[in-house]
């Protein structure tokens, strides 16, 4: 029997929020987060959005993209309280929640309370309910399995609602380009695309062994979802043990500036995810890659880590104290783990030292 999953997506929400709760920012260009030189856009409106801002942009390149934007200062308590309001929504259908972050979330309806036989029914009711008692917009994207949900909720953005019946399901991979692929990010894409593979039918022509002599153990993942095929369940269980992100150039870094400067731009993204998934940590990783393949990491903890000067500190203090040995780096990673999902706190504003 085939399942029936429903990816829930809140369409821009922190700044969405605060058109919401500020009236005079509707229908303006808003952005999330520090105004400084030095600060970093956390989420942008869909009015920013048209002029090319986006997450973990620096915000002077954003001010420049867009000199009219407006910038407000996160309230995560205000994100996390209004999450829980729309997690109660969702607990009205199906116990089987898991939420990915503080603004989406899979729900498993196989089986739910109301007892509702289409999936795309109870899609629709959660979207009018979050609207009424938020007054917020999500998207959602109904199909067999998480992937496919996934990536039909982003299928219509924003306030969309897009379905993948089962029997469309391997037909709408084998045309959808790789690159639009949940779990297949900008640099595998990009490998990807050197080795001729441009969709999922693509991807689904290469043989299991081929896919993991050329992507590691990932390349199991990569031949079943060519394939519209994810087994993973709903777990409502589950509590996310690290964030974290990294980068393999096509061209080695050979000096310590090459490093700290191509390390500015993982810190952006390291900075967005942490913010996107709603927790601090207390460690922080670093992943360097040499050119023979040799793998090294250094790890440093401290009381808080949850803002973009603590990250960059912290970072440049752990990629200062490596031995390269005169050898290129082939990947850089940067990973927050130790991560506290339950206490409050107040967030400071996302500064980068550039």
């Amino acid at each position: 029997m085939n399942r029936k999953i429903i990816h829930i997506d809140m369409d821009a929400f922190y700044a969405s929020i605060e058109q919401r709760d500020n009236p005079e920012f509707r229908g303006k260009p808003v952005a999330v987060g520090g105004e400084r030189a030095r600060g970093v856009v956390a989420v942008a409106s869909y009015e920013a959005r048209k002029y090319g801002v986006h997450s973990a942009m620096p915000s002077a390149t954003a001010k420049m993209k867009c000199p009219e934007i407006v910038f407000v200062k996160p309230r995560f308590q205000v994100y996390k309280q209004v999450s829980s309001e729309i997690r109660e929504i969702f607990l009205l259908y199906t116990d089987l929640v898991e939420p990915l972050s503080l603004d989406e979330a899979f729900l498993d309806v196989t089986e739910n309370k109301k007892n509702i036989s289409i999936a795309t029914e109870i899609a629709r009711e959660i979207k009018i309910k979050i609207k009424k008692e938020t007054d917020l917009t999500a998207s959602a994207g109904v199909s067999i399995n998480k992937f496919l949900a996934k990536i039909a909720s982003d299928y219509k953005k924003p306030d969309g609602l897009f379905v993948i019946k089962p029997h469309e399901a391997e037909s709408f991979v084998e045309k959808l380009p790789v690159e639009k692929f949940f779990g297949i990010g900008r640099v595998t894409a990009e490998k990807m695309h050197k080795l001729g593979i441009l969709t999922g039918k693509d991807l689904k022509a290469f043989p299991l062994e081929k896919l993991i002599r050329l992507f590691g153990k990932a390349g199991n993942f990569y031949y079943n979802i060519s394939r519209a095929i994810d087994e993973r369940p709903v777990d409502p269980n589950r509590i996310r043990k690290s964030v974290g992100t990294e980068q393999t150039y096509d061209q080695d870094l050979v000096s310590l500036q090459e490093i700290l400067y191509e390390l500015k731009s993982i810190e952006s993204e390291l900075i967005r995810r942490m913010e996107k998934s709603g927790a601090r940590g207390r460690t922080l990783t670093l992943k360097v890659k040499f050119e023979d393949f040799e793998q090294i990491t250094r790890s440093k903890s401290q009381h808080d880590i949850y803002t973009g000067g603590s990250i960059h500190k912290v970072a440049l203090d752990l990629a200062l104290a490596i031995d390269y040995k005169n050898k290129g780096v082939r990947l850089l990673g940067l990973a927050l783990s130790n991560l506290d999902h339950s206490e409050e706190y107040e967030a400071q504003q996302l500064e980068i030292r550039f």
